[in-house]
């Protein structure tokens, strides 16, 4: 496949990067671990926080939350005001940057740390205390983030975030500006094809409804106006992220991660997209 994507500018740390990067990593329940090309080496996970983010939200608050944010698909880009105005400040769902923005402001308000809860969070779930943010990464987010506090600005209008703005757009930044590997991210997203569990240490983490819920949601709303797209050519829950990570689930039977820095059009990695239905078509292990 000719690769014809972009890499992400809008944040300058970002357009840095080698687009030739490419790694990906396969961790099955049963048999272990499976990986070729950068799959160690890490990169700004973006987007693919806010699994993390709503998985401590909904530990947190239960279904409560979803009184502040919906769990519909948008059909439209990530960072749309427009939406947002017409349905009175309630976010389609918690992966599109408004819903995630009000995520953080559960967060903050339910926890003393927010930040160190958040990495800890996934530190535990990977076993991996090493695993931190690229400071150079959120300094260079934190500059460019206009838009992200417009969508914060419109939904405090609205009564929908309840903690100052700029704390808010800080924390959700620190979350965009982890660095994970492919491997890493596989491990972390064990628990949701796992019923809640890590693998190692069959340790529950989360309860099987709950992991039933993030994974509907990562089905319908985890690549932002391409989630149909992405089932249709994949057939996976999965959440994607502009730093060109992907990571993916067979519930019972898999996660895999992917890495390839240039995005199409619609903000996913294009050579990501590719592998990954490559990998379901020729195995026949989709979750259809």
């Amino acid at each position: 496949m000719q690769c014809t994507g972009e890499v992400a500018s809008y944040i300058p740390e970002l357009a840095k990067i080698n687009p030739e990067k490419f790694g990906m990593h396969l961790h099955c329940i049963n048999s272990g671990h499976y990986s070729f090309g950068d799959n160690e080496e890490r990169f700004s996970i973006q987007s693919i926080s806010k699994v993390f983010a709503l998985t401590r939200a909904m530990t947190l608050l239960g279904d409560d939350l979803f009184n502040r944010v919906d769990v519909e698909p948008s059909g439209d880009p990530f960072n749309s005001l427009v939406q947002l105005e017409y349905e009175h400040g309630i976010p389609r769902n918690p992966f599109i940057n408004a819903g995630a923005l009000v995520i953080s402001d559960v967060l903050i308000s339910e926890l003393d740390t927010p930040k160190e809860d958040f990495l800890n969070f996934i530190q535990k779930i990977t076993n991996n205390p090493s695993i931190a943010i690229n400071q150079t990464v959120f300094d260079s987010e934190k500059k460019y983030s206009h838009r992200n506090a417009a969508l914060l600005n419109l939904m405090k209008s609205f009564g929908n975030i309840k903690n100052d703005i700029e704390t808010v757009l800080d924390f959700y930044i620190y979350q965009c500006a982890v660095e994970m590997s492919c491997k890493e991210l596989s491990t972390a997203f064990m628990i949701y094809a796992n019923g809640g569990k890590k693998l190692i240490e069959n340790t529950q983490i989360l309860t099987p409804k709950k992991v039933k819920r993030i994974n509907a949601i990562m089905q319908t709303c985890g690549f932002y106006d391409e989630a149909g797209e992405f089932s249709f050519r994949v057939g996976l829950p999965g959440k994607s992220g502009v730093g060109g990570g992907i990571a993916a689930v067979h519930p019972g039977q898999y996660t895999v991660t992917v890495w390839s820095p240039p995005l199409n059009p619609k903000g996913n990695s294009e050579l990501g997209m590719y592998a990954l239905e490559r990998l379901t078509t020729l195995t026949g292990l989709s979750i259809f």
